[in-house]
């Protein structure tokens, strides 16, 4: 990541009511690919929108706008989950998932969503536990929508969806789906996103990446501890003793009690260490 890329990132967050979540999300990968054109695949998309537009008709409505939309999404372009790469960080570079067809669902959704609000339709994220949906209001209600294919899901098929994460956190019955259901902001969605690439850069031991990562999180969140506790952790894995001392000090400084504090409090010391044979 280049400090630039960085500094047009916190530009593009830096208002909630304004966050433009397509651009945002596309600057992630450059975190990957340093040099990439971010003006491509919106051109690509601003194209693809062109194509739908053509097609409909000064009166269609928004159901027939979202039947078209699916039909030429998931069946003409072949968008679709990556089913035999999951957990390749590629799924979360909305340019490669536009090149390749193929996404998580919180990627394809930010592309399909582009596209909707560019034909007019106001589809929404939800960051519903394990699997991000869309939905879209319409007269008779709202419509939830699974982005690795487009089906529509029944408030039957939410309730199976969230039974196991219910079951896992001992909140059966304890609240009601519909606040699972709320609206993402284009800042939620954009932590969520950095957040999957922060869990595959930890297993996997990418100190580098999962710092650059970090960098974005904390522009997003500059408040939250915990992400720089985390940040401070991989400048400590990447030998930055100055940068990992300032985050963790802070971290210990705001939970001095914390589960995790006698550790931290061993990589400080190890910090300081560091620094005064550098000095």
């Amino acid at each position: 990541m280049t400090l630039a890329s960085l500094d047009y990132f916190s530009a593009l967050v830096s208002q909630d009511d304004s966050i433009p979540l397509f651009e945002a999300a596309l600057c992630i990968a450059q975190d990957a690919e340093p040099e990439l054109d971010l003006s491509m695949p919106q051109i690509q998309i601003d194209v693809l929108a062109e194509r739908l537009k053509r097609r409909l008709s000064d009166d269609a409505s928004d159901i027939q706008k979202l039947r078209l939309l699916n039909h030429f999404f998931y069946f003409e372009l072949g968008f679709g989950g990556n089913i035999n790469d999951y957990y390749h960080p590629d799924n979360s570079y909305i340019h490669r998932v536009i090149a390749t067809r193929r996404g998580i669902p919180i990627s394809l959704a930010v592309v399909y969503m582009e596209l909707a609000q560019q034909i007019g339709l106001d589809v929404k994220g939800i960051s519903f536990p394990g699997h991000f949906l869309m939905k879209l209001s319409v007269q008779s209600g709202e419509i939830i929508l699974d982005p690795f294919n487009g089906a529509s899901l029944s408030r039957e098929e939410l309730e199976q969806r969230l039974e196991p994460y219910l079951f896992q956190h001992d909140a059966i019955n304890s609240i009601p789906l519909g606040a699972y259901l709320q609206t993402a902001q284009p800042r939620e969605i954009l932590v969520r996103m950095l957040r999957n690439l922060k869990s595959l850069f930890v297993e996997n031991g990418d100190w580098h990446r999962l710092l650059e990562v970090q960098q974005r999180l904390h522009v997003l969140l500059p408040d939250d501890i915990i992400e720089l506790r985390d940040r401070g952790l991989a400048y400590a894995r990447l030998e930055c003793p100055q940068p990992a001392l300032m985050d963790l000090e802070a971290y210990l400084s705001q939970r001095p009690y914390a589960p995790d504090s006698e550790e931290i409090r061993r990589t400080v010391s190890e910090m300081r260490i560091a620094i005064k044979k550098i000095n």
